[in-house]
């Protein structure tokens, strides 16, 4: 039987990338976004589409880039950064469980950063957000064992529309690269994979994992 996966911003960047692979699988995909169904995540109460039927995956995409001194960031910032990627998520999840739940081996994956095990200047607010949400990971992947498995991918910085400021000259793009031990900035793709994966049947003994891949930067000198 087919899967049915739900890519919540799926229209740009990893999203994009895994809604791909995933249809060159045969893999039904369900996208929604702001620009796609007009989901906004950051809406007291989203407007989230129905769906009928089980889903077997999902996975949440949205967001967000913001790094600035500590003494520079305003409480609006640390509340953004939440709302995109904890409560946002949170949200999601609570929407589709029932879907989740009707599928027989379900699974959601959730992205954090490599900033959260890793110390970095200026990742107070996104680190902070990205944290909780990797403890979100394990508590759910405990409360809804053994019916839905919930991992999370930690990428490094990765060549997305989101980070395009970061990597707007060659100067910045040879310097991210320089930081990483495998001396490159990883794609879409390569997180798109992992994401791939740990929806797959090949996962299907994974749960409460926060995986990275960054180049090798959260675990080997440079």
């Amino acid at each position: 039987m087919t899967k049915r996966v739900l890519i919540v911003g799926g229209n740009t960047g990893i999203g994009a990338a895994l809604n791909e692979q995933l249809l060159a699988e045969g893999i039904e995909t369900i996208l929604i976004s702001r620009n796609q169904g007009g989901v906004d995540v950051l809406n007291d109460e989203p407007n989230f589409p129905v769906i009928d039927g089980a889903i077997d995956a999902l996975v949440y995409c949205p967001g967000s880039i913001n790094l600035k001194p500590f003494r520079g960031l305003k409480i609006s910032d640390f509340q953004h950064d939440m709302d995109v990627n904890y409560f946002g998520a949170v949200k999601t999840i609570k929407n589709y469980l029932p879907n989740l739940k009707e599928s027989k081996e379900a699974s959601i994956v959730l992205f954090s950063t490599v900033a959260v095990q890793k110390g970095m200047p200026f990742h107070s607010s996104i680190a902070g957000a990205k944290g909780a949400l990797e403890g979100l990971t394990r508590a759910l992947a405990a409360e809804l064992a053994p019916s839905i498995r919930v991992n999370c991918v930690a990428p490094s910085l990765t060549d997305t529309p989101l980070a395009e400021k970061l990597l707007r000259n060659e100067k910045q793009r040879e310097g991210a690269e320089q930081r990483h031990p495998l001396k490159a900035i990883g794609e879409a793709v390569d997180v798109a994979h992992m994401a791939n994966f740990l929806i797959s049947d090949k996962a299907r003994w994974m749960s409460g994992q926060i995986i990275g891949v960054d180049g090798g930067m959260s675990s080997l000198s440079n």
